[in-house]
């Protein structure tokens, strides 16, 4: 995991003015570093302590499916508008650089219980407790959320009322 903050570029000013946006993509270029990540992530308490892993777009869904695979535990997928047919719980939230909404599918989560939440960065926590938000409107459990990333700076944990690994905190 030592190698795992090299393979991270920042991008200053982008996607607007102001903000140092933090490129993971290097991570999966690295097939040894990225196994290594999904290892550890997928042995993790809040992903052993769930029945399934909500990963949110886009991402998210990289990481989720490998740990998905890797844990043997069904996958979810929390989208942004009209990505998903289908009858939809949907909640609005604010990001660090605009606003957005997540939508998943309701008869995804019949199923189950407890979810974990998968997303590769956490910076001011709005996508996440949307996710949150959503799974505990529908009566289920979230164990907690697990990300590659947190931005330390923009305390978003502060703002999330749930178990948050983060597996490198800069």
């Amino acid at each position: 995991m030592e190698k795992l903050e090299s393979l991270i570029k920042t991008y200053y000013d982008f996607p607007k003015k102001g903000i140092a946006f933090k490129d993971i993509l290097g991570i999966i270029q690295d097939p040894e570093v990225f196994r290594e990540l999904i290892l550890k992530m997928s042995s993790n308490h809040v992903i052993k302590n769930s029945e399934a892993i909500i990963s949110i777009e886009a991402r998210g869904f990289i990481f989720g499916s490998a740990i998905s695979l890797q844990a043997c535990k069904p996958m979810i997928v929390a989208r942004k508008p009209a990505k998903l047919p289908g009858d939809l719980i949907q909640e609005n939230y604010n990001l660090e650089y605009g606003k957005s909404s997540l939508s998943i599918q309701t008869e995804a989560l019949k199923k189950f219980n407890s979810f974990a939440i998968v997303d590769d960065l956490l910076a001011t926590g709005g996508t996440i407790k949307c996710v949150d938000n959503l799974i505990k409107k529908s009566g289920k459990e979230v164990s907690g959320c697990i990300t590659v990333v947190e931005l330390l700076d923009l305390k978003g944990r502060n703002e999330l009322n749930l178990k948050v690994e983060s597996i490198l905190k800069i």
